[in-house]
């Protein structure tokens, strides 16, 4: 693929050198790096468990529990309908409640570490 694009004023010294592989793996098993690790995934794998007993819940009462699932609320509205759209529920509000979280714990973090590597401290 080629571009027509000039390349960028002010010479390929303008850039600082990429981290080595030494330097990554040195910040990967930094204390830091640990916490941002420990921090993403105690928010991630818990959630993500639920929303699967949740989903699996949902899908084995549509297949055993038949006459459960269809029972009517109000007017046409049973059940099914109702949990089938608690999980489209579900899925946004854990979208933005992770979008939250990564906006105040996880970025946070992750740009300190990342502004070190690209100082080269």
């Amino acid at each position: 693929m080629t571009t027509e694009a000039a390349p960028p004023s002010g010479g390929a010294d303008t850039h600082p050198a990429s981290p080595t592989a030494a330097e990554f793996a040195a910040v990967q098993e930094s204390a830091e790096f640990g916490e941002l690790r420990r921090s993403y995934r105690s928010f991630a794998f818990p959630l993500t468990v639920a929303f699967i007993a949740w989903y699996l819940l949902y899908v084995l009462l549509s297949n055993y529990a038949t006459g459960f699932m269809g029972t009517k609320l109000f007017g046409s509205v049973n059940v099914a309908l109702v949990l089938g759209l608690g999980q489209f529920a579900t899925t946004f509000a854990i979208a933005w409640w992770y979008s939250k979280h990564a906006a105040e714990k996880l970025d946070p973090k992750a740009e300190a570490i990342k502004s070190r590597m690209e100082a080269g401290a």
